[in-house]
């Protein structure tokens, strides 16, 4: 079932003036849970949005599938995985997004691999807001899926933003904010973490996390809250981690300027040989100023 929301407004009593509940998880005696991770914020303003409503494809006007391989024939740090733009890997089922990984031999660009996924671009980009996500990640050792940003200056081919001209600035010095990611060989952990000009990649100081022990059973509502100062990320509205360096220049904050989405599962070298196929699904995201 959709998951549904009511939203609700109070003057006295309990809930603050803007509160959102929980319709399918209502209680048997007709309460409702409130529903902890998308409500009461500086940014109360629905700017955008993707509730991924129907059937089939996914809106194109919205999202672009980026498929192109790096140099090299492979993703950065040695992802084997090929990106399609398939509806196998790509599509939407009872108001959900699927992003989809699968074992299968797929030959695209000269290159062989013999697993598939998905790398979604968005047309939106915006800056400073709150970005509320609900979701629940696929399984698997080997798995790397991630909810992120990256900055529309990112000059990386292929890339939708690239695509339209805006590409000037390399990585990491263009930014990156990782509002989750999952690895399958850590099952019961997620995590955020910046990367910029001061800190990136493997070695990244900057990030954080929490366990999550159902993540891949149950959804979760993963938020980034984005102001000139700082930023707060979290799930189910428990903070893990907060970026907002001493020192601001152009190595440490690169985050005064658009920001577009990416969902997308990697597949790592020492993915589980039994793995077959798994999904990240994704009942909306929005986002406030």
């Amino acid at each position: 079932m959709k998951h549904s929301l009511l939203y609700l407004t109070f003057t006295v009593g309990l809930f603050s003036p803007f509160t959102i509940l929980d319709i399918d998880n209502m209680l048997s005696d007709g309460l409702y849970r409130i529903f902890r991770g998308e409500k009461d914020s500086e940014f109360n303003t629905l700017i955008w949005s993707d509730e991924f409503n129907g059937t089939g494809e996914i809106d194109s006007e919205k999202w672009f599938h980026q498929t192109q391989l790096s140099p090299g024939g492979s993703w950065w740090g040695g992802l084997i995985q090929h990106y399609t733009d398939r509806e196998d890997n790509t599509y939407l089922k009872d108001g959900y997004l699927h992003v989809k990984a699968k074992k299968e031999k797929f030959e695209d660009q000269g290159e062989a691999k013999y697993y598939t996924s998905a790398r979604l671009n968005s047309k939106f980009a915006f800056t400073y807001g709150k970005v509320v996500v609900r979701a629940k990640m696929p399984e698997g050792v080997g798995t790397w899926p991630a909810i992120w940003m990256l900055n529309t200056n990112i000059d990386e081919d292929g890339a939708y933003w690239d695509n339209q001209g805006f590409g000037k600035v390399k990585w990491p010095k263009c930014g990156e904010i990782d509002i989750l990611e999952h690895w399958g060989k850590n099952q019961d952990y997620v995590s955020s973490a910046v990367h910029n000009g001061s800190s990136y990649g493997y070695n990244v100081e900057n990030l954080g996390g929490q366990k999550i022990t159902d993540v891949s059973n149950a959804f979760h509502i993963y938020s980034l809250e984005w102001t000139q100062e700082k930023m707060v990320f979290s799930v189910d509205g428990v903070e893990h981690f907060q970026y907002s360096p001493a020192k601001k220049n152009v190595n440490t904050w690169p985050y005064d300027s658009d920001y577009y989405f990416i969902f997308n599962i990697a597949i790592e070298p020492d993915i589980h040989p039994e793995f077959t196929e798994s999904a990240m699904v994704v009942d909306y995201i929005r986002v406030y100023q």
